[in-house]
């Protein structure tokens, strides 16, 4: 059962970063300008955003289970059918699909861990290897996929996923008992709407305003709307009968505190991984295979720290924990921004990404971990797709954040550091991107033009390194504040049963707790 949800797990994390190396290939293949390219990446995400809260609310009421099974097939079904892709509309299409499936299963996966070990050290240790396989499959990502676009061809990437989800389907089938709640509660329609319009809006105008401007009318209209929808959802929830999500949980710092921790995790996440796979990839010249096994370093010790901070949050308590592992993430990014450069030794770099997946595991799992812990059994599959929707906003804001501020830097840089003998229409190309500018490079070299070619390449990779750093100094002060806040308000254990307090060991619901019991060992 535990190996089943984790490699259901292990498929959605996957396709996190696995999609992402094969971008400049769609440019070529399938004519896909650079805002389809974006959309092949944002219309899962947009969905995966805008449907978690409800996928895990109608887990709780129709069962857990059924809402896995249903969603690895549908993930799996249209990650198959994008491989046939022979447009980027048809692609996006397809990617959106993706996210609906992706919705409707990573919830469960946590909420059925959750419900079949009770136990603190039992789900501890069970959301731990949660944690690491999801920070391993971020990391793999580039690896399968680079494989894969070495021997395939584009479609290969979407083809593999189908039967890998068809496949965890049936374990999951045969493995994974019943879970429901034992007297389904109505279903609450006002709170899914306003639940689903209030990620949608939000994750659509952060993904839109690096473009538009943080300031301009439309994104501050996006961020408007998205608030309004917010108190309406809080407001209505308050006021609901049986509401999907109980908002007085906020209240219990351990679900509060530990999701604005999980937040903050992602952020820093999602911007390394941004930064490092250009600096590998364009500054390096590593292929998308070598970038995927150069990150490896993150991927074992985000395994490792993730195992290791929630059994460590048992003994020691979460609060120090999950602040250590935040204050790791902040030294190394003020670490990678005192030390950056093309000549450093990868040595360097991979003692750098040890000390960064250390602290994402540290932070991440425990926090995970006292999320769960805060949540009612009969709550547990819309309170995963709390714990699901800070990972992917957070995530996402990161990418937006950082992106922004690396942009404006390099953009900016780059304009002083330009050869004036260079005309203005290459230099404005060459402010597009690094990539951009590294094509120019080339443009120019092979015109016979070398001086010139080499310092643009030089331009470049100044105005990149120094849009690199500001870019950590950005995500270490952000992981800074995030451990001061784990710090201050962060509780280090639940609080201890009394007579009139259920004890958080037990959190069993009944229809899983005799087929768990039956497949005891005796």
């Amino acid at each position: 059962m535990l190996a089943a949800l984790l490699l259901a797990s292990f498929v959605i994390n996957l396709d996190t970063t696995l999609v992402n190396v094969a971008l400049p290939t769609l440019t070529q293949q399938l004519g896909a300008s650079t805002a389809q390219l974006q959309w092949v990446v944002d219309a899962y995400n947009l969905v995966f955003a805008a449907l978690l809260l409800t996928s895990g609310s109608l887990s709780d009421r129709f069962g857990r289970k059924g809402m896995l099974m249903a969603g690895l097939l549908v993930f799996g079904a249209s990650s198959f059918v994008g491989g046939y892709a022979g447009s980027p509309a048809q692609l996006i299409t397809a990617r959106a699909v993706m996210g609906l499936g992706a919705a409707m299963t990573f919830p469960a996966t946590l909420a059925l861990l959750t419900g079949a070990f009770t136990g603190r050290k039992e789900r501890a240790l069970s959301i731990g290897l949660w944690g690491a396989t999801a920070g391993v499959a971020i990391a793999l990502g580039p690896i399968v996929g680079g494989f894969l676009l070495e021997h395939y061809t584009w479609s290969s990437i979407f083809y593999a996923l189908g039967p890998v989800s068809f496949t965890v389907a049936a374990l999951v089938a045969v493995f994974v008992p019943a879970s429901r709640n034992p007297v389904p509660r109505r279903l609450d329609y006002p709170g899914l709407v306003l639940s689903g319009g209030f990620m949608a809006l939000l994750v659509y105008t952060v993904i839109q305003a690096p473009s538009r401007g943080w300031t301009s009318t439309a994104s501050l209209a996006g961020f408007t709307g998205a608030l309004a929808l917010l108190i309406a959802f809080v407001v209505g929830e308050r006021r609901a009968a049986e509401p999907m999500l109980d908002v007085r949980l906020f209240k219990d710092l351990r679900f509060s505190a530990a999701s604005a921790s999980v937040t903050i995790a992602f952020f820093t996440l999602l911007g390394f991984i941004f930064l490092i796979t250009q600096f590998f990839q364009l500054v390096r010249t590593y292929s998308p295979l070598s970038t995927g096994v150069h990150l490896l370093p993150v991927a074992v010790s985000v395994a490792v720290g993730s195992t290791l901070g929630t059994r460590l949050a048992v003994r020691v308590g979460t609060k120090a924990i999950v602040t250590a592992g935040l204050a790791l993430q902040a030294g190394f990014y003020f670490w990678v921004a005192s030390a950056i450069s093309p000549t450093l030794h990868y040595g360097v770099i991979a003692v750098q990404m040890v000390l960064y997946g250390l602290g994402m595991g540290l932070t991440s799992a425990p926090a995970t971990e006292s999320i769960m812990g805060a949540v009612p059994a009969d709550q547990a599959g819309v309170g995963s797709a709390v714990n699901d929707s800070t990972r992917l906003l957070g995530g996402t804001l990161g990418v937006a954040v950082i992106g922004s501020v690396y942009a404006t830097v390099y953009s900016t840089r780059l304009g002083s550091a330009l050869p004036a003998s260079l005309p203005s229409g290459p230099a404005a190309r060459a402010h597009d991107s690094v990539g951009a500018a590294f094509g120019l490079s080339g443009q120019l070299a092979s015109q016979g033009r070398p001086a010139l070619a080499d310092a643009v390449r030089q331009a470049a990779i100044g105005a990149f390194d120094h849009g690199l750093s500001i870019g950590c100094i950005v995500a270490g002060l952000v992981a800074a504040a995030g451990a001061l806040l784990a710090g201050a308000f962060l509780p280090a254990h639940p609080p201890q049963p009394g007579p009139d307090t259920p004890s958080d060991t037990g959190r069993q619901e009944q229809p899983l707790a005799p087929a768990l019991d039956a497949a005891r060992p005796r």
